[in-house]
C-alpha cells in the first residue's frame, strides 16, 4: 500500500479547462493592486465558509455568517454558531499550513471542529458511510483499521508528486481520495474543500480570493454524484474535471469582482450581480424573489436601474424598457 498512486486520467477536457484557468490566472496577474482589495478577499472568504457549511446543513443565511464573523450577536443554533467561528479560524490560516503535512491537516481539522466534534483531530474508529443532501448513502467508506495507512499514502504521493502534476489536478485528486477515505468522524467535507484551498494558495497567492466553495454550493447535487460515480468506477477523473469546471467559472467571479471593485459599483449591483447566472433572462418578479425583495420601488432604484446604468445588467428590450415582457439578462463581458 506505501507505493499507492490513486487511478485517474489525464483527458482533453482536464487539457482544456487547465488551460482556460492558466489563461484567467495570466489575466489576473494583470492586476497589479489585488493586495489593496482586502475587502474583497474577505468578502470571498466569508462566501467560502457559507457555502462550505451550507453544503453540510448549516442553517445559516450569509449576512448571519458574515455578523458571527463580525463579532455580532446572532440568534440561531449554538453549534451552528461555532461551526462559523472555527470555519473562519481555520480558513484565515491557509498560508500557515503546509499543504503536504498529514499533521498540519489534523491540526486543521482541530480548529474546524473545535468544541462540535468529541474526538477533533483524531481519524475515526467506527465504520462510517457518505450520504447525499437527501439522506442517501452514495459510498461505504474504508473501515477504520486501514484510515491511518490511507492517509499516509496518500500524503506520501502528494509529496512524491506535487512538482510533477500540476496543482489543479493534484488538489483535485487529493479532494477525492480525501473523501473517499473519509478518515474523521465529522467535518470531512469541509476539511476536503479547505484542503484544496489551501494547496492551490500555496501555489498560486490569488485563490485566496477565490470562492471555489460558492461554486461548488450552486452545483452541490453534482458535486455529489460525479463523487458516487468515481466511486462505482473506481478512480477519479470525472472527479477533477468537475472541480476544473467549478475553478474555471470561480475565476470568472473574481474577475468579474475584480471589474466591480475597479469601477466603484455599489453593494447593491453587486448583490443583484451575485443572484444572476450568465445566458439566463430573469423577469422583474424573479430577481426580487431572488434577492429576497418585497418592495418593487426599492428594487428598482437600488438595484436595477443602477445596475443597468452601469452596463453590468442588459434589458432583452432596450427600445420598450416598460414592456411587460422585459426581461433583463447579466452582461458577460464586463
Amino acid at each position: 500500500m506505501s507505493n499507492y498512486v490513486p487511478p485517474f486520467t489525464i483527458t482533453n477536457t482536464i487539457l482544456d479547462r487547465a488551460s482556460s484557468i492558466m489563461k484567467k490566472i495570466g489575466k489576473l496577474d494583470n492586476y497589479k493592486d489585488l493586495n489593496k482589495m482586502p475587502v474583497l478577499r474577505r468578502n470571498n472568504r466569508i462566501k467560502s465558509i457559507h457555502s462550505s457549511l451550507a453544503i453540510e446543513a448549516n442553517s445559516l443565511s450569509f449576512d448571519q455568517v458574515k455578523d458571527v464573523i463580525d463579532g455580532k450577536i446572532v440568534i440561531g443554533p449554538k453549534k451552528e454558531i461555532q461551526e462559523v467561528k472555527n470555519a473562519y479560524n481555520a480558513y484565515v490560516k491557509i498560508k500557515e499550513v503546509n499543504p503536504y503535512s498529514l499533521s498540519d491537516l489534523k491540526k486543521m481539522h482541530r480548529i474546524l471542529t473545535y468544541l462540535t466534534v468529541k474526538d477533533a483531530g483524531n481519524f475515526r474508529k467506527c465504520n462510517e458511510g457518505v450520504f447525499d443532501s437527501e439522506g442517501n448513502c452514495i459510498h461505504v467508506c474504508p473501515p477504520p483499521e486501514q484510515v491511518d495507512d490511507l492517509m499516509k499514502c496518500l500524503f506520501n504521493w502528494m509529496k512524491s508528486n506535487h512538482n510533477t502534476i500540476h496543482p489543479l489536478i493534484l488538489s483535485s485528486i487529493f479532494h477525492y481520495e480525501f473523501v473517499f477515505i473519509h478518515p474523521f468522524e465529522d467535518g470531512n467535507g469541509r476539511i476536503a474543500r479547505l484542503w484544496q484551498n489551501v494547496i492551490l494558495s500555496n501555489w498560486e497567492g490569488l485563490f485566496e480570493y477565490v470562492s471555489i466553495e460558492t461554486q461548488i454550493k450552486k452545483y452541490q447535487e453534482d458535486y455529489y454524484k460525479v463523487i458516487e460515480n468515481c466511486n462505482k468506477i473506481g478512480e477519479s477523473t470525472e472527479f477533477i474535471e468537475f472541480m476544473l469546471y467549478m475553478i474555471d467559472d470561480s475565476l470568472d467571479g473574481l474577475i468579474e469582482n475584480i471589474n466591480l471593485e475597479i469601477n466603484h459599483i455599489s453593494s447593491y449591483v453587486k448583490k443583484i450581480l451575485d443572484v444572476m447566472e450568465p445566458n439566463i433572462n430573469y423577469t422583474t418578479t424573479e430577481l426580487m424573489k431572488l434577492l429576497n425583495m418585497k418592495s418593487r420601488i426599492s428594487f428598482r432604484k437600488n438595484y436595477l436601474i443602477p445596475a443597468i446604468d452601469n452596463g453590468v445588467v442588459k434589458m432583452t428590450f432596450p427600445n420598450t424598457p416598460t414592456s411587460k415582457n422585459q426581461t433583463y439578462y447579466k452582461d458577460t463581458t464586463f
